[in-house]
């Protein structure tokens, strides 16, 4: 059904390489700031290419009364667990997606791969059954009363991701979490959003910015480098997602009425435009591996806030294909010479869509 979104221009060689930047590692953010809004906020417009230097409280000022706001309101589970086998050797294991109140579909790190019928002891000896592997992945059911939620809010860190080099704090448990997270399922945060505090969210409103929310559960694979350099041949990983009635009806409306629907996150832009029919959103429920590169025609979205992503990832491909791949990865280049604080805890940018895209 995506296909068809793709612009004449997917036929053309598309180079993971064609994405690659490079960054100094002092400027990869390994704590937040001092507080939700205080970050720096990079301006990017993908008409003309201008970019600013803001601060992010400065959103306020680009936003108009009647905007639409979507935000992703998944909330990150402390998904990774240290246990032992049976044998006494260490094994770690990250969730991946929880499957019912005591089935998981995990990775395990261990020096030999687990078989069926294996089982684990995690701290608090809590146990852990294989059932069988899927993939990289195993299913995993859980001993005893507790459920999954609550076996990982007692025993569980928070999966900080890998270019943040130092174990998971106290902190990290409320700083690597929305202000508005909801429903548990994310292993990775919906980053864009780490930069909003309560009293913005107020300040938003009392200008006449309106807001919707959708559920898309980031997985794992969301920092999968891409082992192919023909872009086109790489194969997305899945996410689960919900899209609600009411959150249709609230962007549908704003489409007709001829506001802007701003997408908060790399993560919403993927969610409605997969449930995009005919430039209208529709219901949904179930899996995406849309993957959106240059040559996407988007149907929904008019403007973008977004964290600072790896080089040649799928993400800054999503992100070029929304404001231009020279005009984006330009900006990239300036928040380097800027030091800007790059990733999951880094400063935030926001891009208006190039115009031809749509």
């Amino acid at each position: 059904m995506f296909f068809s979104r793709l612009s004449k221009f997917q036929s053309e060689p598309m180079r993971r390489s064609d994405f690659h930047y490079s960054l100094p590692l002092e400027l990869v953010a390994q704590y937040p700031v001092t507080s939700r809004t205080a970050c720096r906020l990079l301006t990017v417009d993908g008409d003309r290419g201008v970019i600013g230097d803001r601060r992010f409280t400065d959103l306020c000022d680009l936003m108009q009364a009647g905007d639409l706001l979507v935000f992703n309101d998944t909330r990150v589970i402390p998904a990774r667990l240290i246990g032992r086998k049976e044998t006494g050797g260490e094994i770690e294991l990250l969730i991946e997606r929880i499957l019912g109140a005591h089935r998981v579909l995990a990775q395990v790190r261990a020096s030999k791969p687990p078989k069926p019928g294996q089982t684990f002891t995690l701290q608090e000896n809590f146990s852990v059954k294989v059932n069988r592997r899927e993939g990289e992945f195993y299913d995993l059911t859980f001993a005893g009363q507790r459920t999954i939620i609550e076996v990982l809010d007692r025993i569980g860190h928070v999966p900080l991701p890998p270019y943040i080099g130092r174990p998971d704090e106290a902190v990290d448990r409320d700083l690597y979490q929305t202000v508005y997270a909801r429903d548990p399922g994310a292993v990775a945060a919906p980053t864009a959003g780490l930069h909003f505090d309560q009293a913005m969210l107020t300040l938003l409103h009392e200008k006449g910015v309106d807001s919707a929310f959708i559920t898309l559960h980031i997985g794992a694979g969301t920092f999968q480098p891409l082992r192919v350099e023909d872009i086109h041949e790489h194969r997305m990983h899945s996410e689960y997602l919900r899209v609600t009635p009411t959150a249709c009806d609230k962007i549908n409306a704003a489409r007709e009425q001829g506001r802007r629907v701003v997408a908060i996150g790399t993560t919403v832009v993927r969610a409605l435009e997969t449930a995009a029919q005919k430039a209208r959103v529709e219901p949904y429920e179930g899996e995406t591996d849309l993957f959106i590169y240059p040559g996407f025609r988007f149907q929904v979205v008019d403007a973008l806030l977004t964290n600072f992503h790896l080089p040649e990832s799928t993400l800054l491909m999503l992100v070029c294909a929304f404001g231009g791949t020279e005009k984006v990865l330009n900006a990239y280049r300036h928040a380097v010479e800027g030091k800007y604080r790059f990733y999951s805890y880094g400063d935030a940018m926001f891009v208006a869509s190039v115009a031809s895209s749509k």
